[in-house]
């Protein structure tokens, strides 16, 4: 979509503003939390560097949290012929993610261009609007507003929102603008990424280490394949172009003894081993989302679809505090919950770049965990953390077993016929899952109907046994349980803000 909406006056303590919410960056992580506070009724404008969506696609897939988000949006159907595998590997080490109940390496054989076009249209049929071509140059923080200095094909132009997210990538302008520490580790080596036609490259889908490095090549069509390419002693650069054919294809000759040069490259791109995590998450009016506030080895595929899974932990917070319906003070639980996950993911990619990319002194370290992966507990141990599927949030008092744990996809059946929970969590609202038929427990929860969905239902789900009733959050988390799971009414206004006042109070 294109064009400006009508200024936005409902966010607190503001007027005049031309959105409640300022997005920066239409790409996954973007596009994705653009949707989410559209369907919790904020109004939000993208703005993006870039007058067309890019063609190439850097990332062929994505995990299997992120499959589980797109999930539970009812976007997943939306993806032609998605590929599910088991068959990973941890810096190279094969391994079979099907340890865990319902994990996966993740999805295989979909472009970042056919993630962002489904994430675009579903955004654009929320009425999420995207200003292309329009860059961030500044950004000012006051009082009672954000304001966003641009760059457009019109000159200059200043939008003003509540608050900013910058998704702007790696290099973001809004983290900079913003102040934001942005600490961690150089980078040590640069990689080369290419999609050649032509040249019928040998699939290595999960790498080869080859004497003087790892390559990896993938087919994506006829005639066309991806090929990276790491050679050991190769210098991080700090490039104004992309690296020439002849550069990639000397590199993969030195590695392999194959010569790809007669074929025709389509795209070039180059990336390093540097891995920075921002000090905060939040300062002020400004957040930040996905690379702008992470980068890293891009090891098992886990960059967009970290992004995507800040987008949805984000995007219901932000646009209740916008909406009036909770305090800001929530927004401070996107750091808390967010943070460690970044520090997670930089570890794990650190360990897997060691792993994967390191020479001979390595080989010792390799074998070793190639033994301890023989046992089913460290298996799971580094399927859950790869997947993202052991992420698990400290939300208080309680000790029920799937409290803070992203709720599993189960089958249900309610007087209505037979659902899901992940369908259940389709309009992104808290959902109030009563199991146990309790008229008391729905009632409690009667003051929140306006933004809680109470479902009576009957599971025969092992991972439900005992338990009698859950409260979801609209990203999925249970935020409540019973028994042993915390206060109902307690968790229901921390999370969803003040009960509505009952009939003659």
């Amino acid at each position: 979509m294109s064009g400006t909406p009508a200024p936005d006056t409902s966010a607190p303590g503001t007027a005049a503003l031309d959105a409640a919410v300022v997005v920066a960056g239409a790409g996954p992580t973007g596009l994705m939390l653009a949707g989410e506070l559209r369907l919790g009724g904020a109004e939000v404008i993208v703005v993006d560097r870039l007058a067309e969506p890019v063609t190439e696609s850097r990332g062929l897939g994505f995990t299997a949290r992120a499959t589980e988000v797109f999930d539970q949006r009812g976007l997943l159907d939306h993806f032609t012929g998605p590929e599910i595998s088991t068959k990973g590997h941890f810096g190279g080490i094969p391994m079979d993610y099907d340890v865990l109940p319902g994990a996966h390496f993740g999805v295989r054989n979909v472009e970042q261009t056919e993630t962002e076009g489904v994430l675009s249209r579903w955004a654009a049929g929320l009425g999420v609007t995207v200003l292309r071509a329009h860059e961030v140059t500044g950004v000012e923080q006051l009082d009672d507003r954000v304001e966003v200095s641009l760059s457009t094909p019109e000159g200059p132009r200043v939008l003003r929102c509540a608050y900013l997210v910058g998704a702007d990538g790696g290099r973001s302008t809004v983290r900079q603008a913003a102040g934001f520490d942005f600490p961690g580790h150089d980078a040590t080596r640069e990689m080369f990424l290419a999609d050649i036609a032509g040249a019928e490259i040998r699939p290595r889908f999960l790498g080869e280490r080859v004497a003087g490095g790892m390559v990896m090549s993938a087919r994506l069509s006829d005639g066309l394949d991806r090929v990276i390419v790491c050679e050991h002693g190769a210098p991080p650069r700090e490039r104004t172009a992309p690296p020439g054919f002849a550069e990639v294809a000397g590199a993969w000759k030195r590695l392999t003894g194959e010569d790809v040069s007669h074929g025709e490259a389509r795209w070039i791109s180059s990336f390093t081993d540097a891995s920075r995590l921002v000090s905060e998450y939040r300062r002020g009016r400004v957040l930040l989302a996905g690379d702008a506030a992470h980068i890293h080895l891009p090891a098992g595929g886990q960059g967009l679809s970290v992004g995507v899974q800040d987008a949805v932990n984000l995007g219901w917070k932000l646009a209740a505090v916008v909406t009036g319906r909770a305090d800001a003070a929530l927004l401070d639980t996107y750091h808390q919950e967010r943070h460690p996950v970044g520090e997670r993911v930089l570890t794990n990619t650190r360990a897997q770049g060691l792993l994967y990319l390191g020479g001979v002194e390595v080989e010792p370290l390799r074998a070793v965990l190639g033994e301890l992966l023989r046992h089913e507990e460290v298996g799971a141990h580094l399927a859950g953390m790869v997947s993202g599927l052991d992420i698990r949030y400290d939300l208080g008092a309680g000790t029920h077993p799937l409290l803070g744990l992203r709720m599993p996809p189960c089958d249900l059946v309610t007087d209505a016929g037979a659902t899901t929970t992940t369908r259940l969590l389709h309009p992104a609202r808290g959902v109030l899952l009563d199991l146990a038929d309790e008229p008391a427990l729905r009632e409690s929860a009667a003051p929140w109907a306006d933004r809680v969905d109470v479902t009576t239902a009957a599971s025969t789900d092992d991972r439900l046994t005992g338990t009698g009733a859950v409260l979801l959050r609209p990203d999925g988390h249970v935020a409540w349980a019973t028994p042993d799971g915390g206060d109902l009414t307690e968790a229901l206004t921390t999370w969803f803000g003040p009960g509505a006042p009952r009939a003659g109070a």
